[in-house]
């Protein structure tokens, strides 16, 4: 498992390898709660994805990513907003090993 860092930022954009895979994530944060988008590789594998406390964001083994990504809450149990991102809320990273194990 890896965490990737991320910024208290309202809206963020970065490069991160996982895996071997070249990705981009982008983060906003709208009045419904915080989104991903997720490119890996130059192909599109999710845009506009809820972030939740504890829930898969990739999901669906079929799209162009191998792994998982998730958030936590390390102060209780609500869902990641920009002000706590890299503090409360951390993005972690699962192999796709991690994942079936």
């Amino acid at each position: 498992m890896k965490e990737i860092t991320l910024k208290p930022l309202r809206a963020q954009r970065f490069t991160v390898s996982l895996a071997g895979q070249s990705c981009i994530v982008r983060l906003n944060q709208r009045s419904t709660g915080l989104y991903i988008d997720l490119t890996a590789d130059g192909s599109v594998v999710m845009q506009g994805v809820i972030c939740q406390n504890g829930n898969r964001l990739v999901r669906y083994r079929h799209l162009p990513f191998s792994g998982e990504l998730f958030f936590v809450d390390l102060q209780g149990n609500s869902d990641p907003q920009w002000d706590g991102l890299g503090a409360r809320y951390r993005l972690y990273y699962l192999t796709a090993d991690e994942v079936s194990a």
